[in-house]
């Protein structure tokens, strides 16, 4: 059985970082769907404790509310410090996209699954 034409030919990796506990498990079973490898933690200590164990294509942070904004920032900062060239990605709504321009990508959604995936699809394709 061939795969679908719209997964990418090389699984791509990503780090989630989702401190939804509630959206973390289906966010990752959709990217999983979508065709990519993913590994995911509620933890930004964790998180930076997984980017230092693997390579990933793509580190992912969920940005909820603008008082998350600080701390996204902070562990953008830290993995880009450390390796410059990686890609980062925020999902987030507008208007917390607003205030923050630290990642090279911010995915503007709602909770919409296909532009959920177009949008990661995009900046891996883009950058």
């Amino acid at each position: 059985m061939t795969p679908p034409l719209d997964l990418p030919h090389e699984k791509k990796t990503i780090l989630h970082i989702c401190q939804r506990e509630m959206l973390r498990p289906l966010r990752d079973q959709i990217l999983k769907l979508s065709g990519f490898e993913v590994q995911s933690t509620c933890s930004a200590d964790e998180a930076l404790s997984m980017f230092w164990a693997s390579q990933f294509d793509l580190v992912l942070i969920d940005v909820e509310g603008q008082t998350a904004v600080h701390d996204a920032e902070r562990l953008c900062s830290e993995i880009k410090t450390a390796q410059h060239e990686q890609l980062v990605a925020y999902v987030c709504n507008w208007r917390v996209a607003i205030h923050t321009d630290c990642p090279d990508e911010i995915l503007r959604t709602e909770f919409d699954p296909e532009a959920f995936v177009g949008g990661v699809r995009k900046t891996l394709e883009v950058h």
